[in-house]
């Protein structure tokens, strides 16, 4: 199971609107343990292609996260991105570019009236939808 802090899921939503129209992105950060991944920490990064239907993270920034991450001794889970107007689903692109088959892709889509947001493995060319659960 995964679990990420309610306080994470409050960062991604205001980072994801503050964005709009294009698309917001970042990294995730936890703790894995024998029965679940826990995500405390978020990096959120620059979305270098101002896209709303993708998007590619600054490489320093990202180097300079996970020197953070382990720092903190927190361990690099996975990514995420905003869905302005589409589904809370991998993109055939985001599938394309999914280069860790352990790494977590969470999608928040910001399409219908309340934001969605879900976490999926992807691997081989297919995804599978991961139990999300937020806690406090």
């Amino acid at each position: 199971m995964l679990k990420l802090s309610r306080s994470c899921l409050r960062q991604i939503l205001a980072q994801a609107k503050e964005h709009l129209p294009i698309e917001a992105c970042g990294l995730l950060a936890g703790s894995i343990t024998e029965d679940s991944l826990r995500i405390v920490e978020i990096f959120p990064m620059t979305n270098l292609d101002q896209s709303p239907e993708h998007f590619s993270m600054d490489p320093k920034e990202q180097f300079a996260a996970v020197r953070e991450m382990r720092r903190k001794g927190l361990k690099l889970l996975g990514n995420y991105h905003s869905h302005p107007n589409t589904p809370a689903r991998p993109s055939a692109e985001d599938i394309r570019l999914a280069y860790d088959p352990e790494g977590i892709y969470m999608i928040l889509s910001l399409q219908g009236e309340e934001p969605v947001l879900k976490a999926f493995k992807i691997r081989h060319g297919a995804y599978s939808e991961i139990l999300l659960e937020v806690v406090d």
